[in-house]
């Protein structure tokens, strides 16, 4: 298969690339700096931006699928990029895309109408990243993709253990944390099942 791997400079993308070589995937990474990507078989690498229309269309032409890494890095790139990332889909008839998203924007269980980041569930004083999420899970919401959105909670560094528990919409009751390298086998496995299509998915221990 051919994907596309945006954000694979960033803990959980670099594993994801991993995963999807390993595989014997054709990978295609835009990345701001190509100088931290090492060259390998399999991998493509092109500079570039993933908030320009230009650069994503370049990349985008001749994928399967897409995977979504980035992360928020205090800016508006989430928001910024996903109508650009929908709309090349759309022009080049791409349906499946898999994001690494936050626990936040998964229903709260206290106060079922809210999101965990707006209601009592959540410890965080800042909600900004979760806004820049939550704007994302709607602009996929509100398109025609095969979109599945994997909600880590607490993301320590570590490899992958396995045992982590999944729900559909809710972060799975007790879960405190998952590792990066969890989170990683969890988003890169998505591209191959199709059990959690239009979901947002929970993942913890």
């Amino acid at each position: 298969m051919r994907i596309l791997i945006l954000g694979a400079t960033g803990r959980v993308g670099s594993l994801i690339v991993e995963h999807a070589l390993r595989d014997g995937h054709e990978v295609t990474a835009l990345v701001r700096d190509p100088g931290k990507v090492r060259a390998r078989e399999g991998l493509t690498v092109n500079k570039g931006n993933a908030c320009n229309a230009a650069d994503i269309r370049r990349v985008m032409e001749g994928q399967q699928a897409v995977i979504s890494a980035l992360n928020t890095d205090g800016t508006t790139t989430l928001s910024d990029s996903m109508p650009i990332i929908i709309d090349a889909m759309r022009e080049f008839g791409i349906r499946r895309i898999v994001t690494v998203g936050t626990a936040g924007i998964l229903q709260s269980r206290t106060e079922p109408e809210l999101l965990r980041y707006q209601s009592s569930d959540s410890k965080r004083k800042s909600t900004r990243a979760a806004e820049e999420h939550r704007r994302v899970y709607e602009l996929l919401q509100a398109s025609e993709l095969d979109w599945t959105i994997g909600c880590p909670t607490y993301l320590p560094d570590g490899e992958a253990v396995g045992g982590y528990r999944m729900e559909r919409d809710k972060l799975p009751e007790g879960g405190e944390r998952i590792t990066v390298g969890d989170t990683a086998e969890f988003v890169y496995g998505q591209i191959k099942d199709r059990q959690y299509i239009h979901a947002r998915v929970g993942i913890a221990y």
